[in-house]
């Protein structure tokens, strides 16, 4: 049995303390992380130094001792990587050239040729492999297919993931080409990590909760299946965390689906709910609201013992229900970490 409580965790066993880590623990509430992206000039260049992204990766395992790095990196180098123009405007997010008709998606490239613009990041999987502790699992991730084909279609984040919607209506086999260009992708490019040396991948499907019914079960369920599966062949053994975020009842009998050996869950649903719904199946990881890292103080404190204390009865790995905000305060961060430790 590995002495990595992450992995522990991942293959099923129930540990008097869970170990934790945070979605964007890596970045902008950090000073650290300020200070090195503004030597590595913006987001993007930041993304494809590896010495440079292995160093914010280390940055918060250095202040606060979390047990697990997830590699500093982006979910849209993966279109980048196919073909796509992609940009970032300060102070708005990201910018993609889009993919609506059929001569968008002839431009892009095959899914097996990734490699070469994203050989960076697998540089920077094996600095951390090299020099994370020897307790630290290193986590790699992806962009879920859904996920990824909504910023493809629109070029960039929508409240709504209105226009992928409008192409799924319009051209489903279109979308559908394109789901599954990005799906053989993304098969690639986590195949790569895992050789490079992570130790375990998450799935992270951040707009999972606008599909519903069939279409969550088509577009979410089985591309992370499908990606799954590949990796497990692969990769005998390697473990997987799905987050099909906002997915609320959609979680119950993901991780069955789907092979996921953990499925990380949003503070939309409780600690309690998960705990009856999903971990008789899987691990759970989750679900302070990221809110806390702001507001601190006794509420921090309250809800994550109660989130500890609904999730003690199986495996779990303390994390938040989303990514840490720029705003968030670090001396939070460390109070909620001396929080689930028992300090």
């Amino acid at each position: 049995m590995s002495d990595k409580t992450i992995l522990r965790a991942l293959a099923g066993e129930r540990l008097p303390t869970p170990p934790i880590w945070m979605m964007r623990q890596a970045g902008r509430y950090l000073p650290e992380y300020r200070a090195t992206r503004e030597k590595a000039g913006d987001f993007l260049s930041l993304c494809y130094n590896p010495e440079l992204a292995a160093e914010v990766t280390l940055q918060p395992i250095r202040r606060f001792g979390f047990d697990g790095a997830i590699l500093f990196a982006d979910i849209l180098l993966v279109p980048q990587a196919l073909g796509a123009d992609l940009w970032f405007v300060a102070g708005e997010g990201p910018r993609l050239s889009t993919v609506t008709t059929q001569e968008d998606f002839d431009r892009l490239g095959p899914a097996d040729e990734v490699h070469d613009t994203l050989s960076p990041i697998y540089e920077t999987v094996r600095i951390l492999s090299r020099e994370l502790p020897a307790e630290t699992t290193l986590i790699g991730f992806a962009g879920a297919p859904w996920t990824v084909a909504t910023y493809m279609i629109a070029g960039r984040g929508t409240p709504d993931q209105g226009p992928a919607h409008a192409l799924k209506a319009e051209n489903r086999p279109l979308f559908e080409a394109l789901l599954d260009r990005i799906t053989a992708a993304t098969i690639e490019y986590l195949s790569a990590q895992v050789e490079a040396g992570a130790e375990c991948v998450k799935l992270f499907d951040s707009w999972a909760g606008s599909l519903n019914g069939p279409d969550f079960e088509a577009y979410a369920l089985a591309p992370a299946k499908r990606i799954i599966a590949e990796l497990k062949a692969r990769h005998p053994g390697l473990p997987v965390i799905a987050f099909p975020r906002g997915a609320g009842a959609q979680y119950i009998g993901f991780a069955q689906a789907t092979g996921a050996d953990c499925v990380a869950v949003d503070d939309s649903v409780s600690a309690a709910w998960a705990a009856e719904h999903i971990q008789p199946h899987a691990c759970v990881q989750g679900n302070l609201a990221s809110r806390h890292m702001v507001t601190g103080g006794d509420a921090l404190v309250r809800e994550t013992r109660e989130i500890v204390q609904a999730l003690s009865g199986g495996p779990h790995i303390f994390n938040l229900g989303h990514g840490i905000t720029p705003d968030a305060d670090p001396a939070n961060v460390q109070l909620m970490i001396d929080t689930v430790r028992g300090a």
